[in-house]
């Protein structure tokens, strides 16, 4: 099995990037992350870390696919992912919905166990692992893992959990897959400017998909297939999300646009991943089940 170890980390997605390591089509690697703070935020009196010059939202990698091409769609089964034994959260008086109710930053480091974490004396919650970060590497110029796009990167969906299925663009020969920013539990929006920030270790399968037609970045997770979608504003995310999804159950269901549209509207949900990054992301979730029902197998 192939591992990428959590000293192979860049801040940008760039086909320039030296691979990391190299793997065939159809393998199983191991990325062991950091955390968004570069894991330089290890107590609650030092908010601001205790390295100099932290990488923002390190991802472990590149990956190069063996047979993957670009055109081609890069298949990342989410096998595992096992966060470390605790993690970090911050406010910031410069980004999130509410930076104006703090003057300074501030931190709270968070134990990790059993699936849980307390959050007071009176609240206990249940993890929910995803991935924040998860990119190819774009076909121009490289892109900074703080931001979404195309390709992926950070879009901050809190459906990329284990068990999830996500689909990405092969723009570069080998792909160039990077993984970071793990998120012990988030809610959608993640309002707040981040999750519950941990590092851990994520074990994929990665399939290149010859011939595969998917408007991605494209996720299957717990029943619905889902298009993702990154803009500068919410409404331009939701819309293109939407429009991907239409156009893709037009095809699944062999729909014209009116019938399409009706099932959408019947069955779609328009959800915020985040809106704290540069690019704001937004999903639309479709059943699965329903376009089964025409015959059609997800790849």
């Amino acid at each position: 099995m192939v591992v990428i170890g959590r000293d192979k980390v860049q801040d940008i997605l760039d086909k320039n990037v030296e691979p990391a390591a190299v793997c065939d089509s159809g393998e199983t690697v191991v990325f062991e992350t950091r955390d968004c703070y570069d894991d330089c935020v290890v107590s609650e009196e030092r908010p601001l870390g205790d390295k100099e010059n932290p990488m923002e939202n390190p991802a472990t990698g590149p990956l190069y696919v063996k047979d993957a091409q670009p055109g081609d769609v890069l298949k990342v089964e989410i096998l595992d992912i096992v966060p470390r034994s605790w993690g970090v959260m911050r406010c910031s008086p410069a980004a999130g919905v509410f930076c104006e109710d703090f003057d300074r930053r501030a931190a709270r480091i968070f134990e990790l166990k059993d699936g849980k974490t307390v959050f007071d004396e009176k609240l206990t919650l249940e993890l929910d692992t995803m991935i924040g970060v998860i990119g190819t590497a774009p076909a121009e110029a490289g892109i900074t893992t703080d931001t979404p796009e195309s390709h992926g990167g950070n879009m901050d969906c809190r459906k990329i959990v284990k068990g999830s299925v996500l689909y990405l663009p092969v723009n570069v020969p080998g792909a160039l897959l990077s993984i970071g920013d793990l998120h012990g539990l988030m809610g959608d929006g993640e309002v707040m400017i981040c999750g519950l920030e941990t590092g851990g270790e994520v074990t994929v399968k990665v399939t290149a998909l010859k011939d595969c037609r998917l408007p991605t970045p494209f996720l299957y997770c717990r029943g619905d297939v889902m298009t993702i979608q990154s803009a500068a504003t919410l409404d331009g995310a939701g819309d293109a999300a939407a429009k991907a999804m239409k156009e893709f159950v037009k095809t699944a269901a062999g729909k014209d646009d009116f019938e399409a549209g009706m099932l959408m509207s019947l069955l779609s949900n328009m959800v915020v991943c985040q809106v704290v990054d540069p690019l704001k992301t937004v999903r639309v979730e479709f059943p699965l089940k329903a376009l089964e029902a025409y015959g059609y197998k997800l790849p």
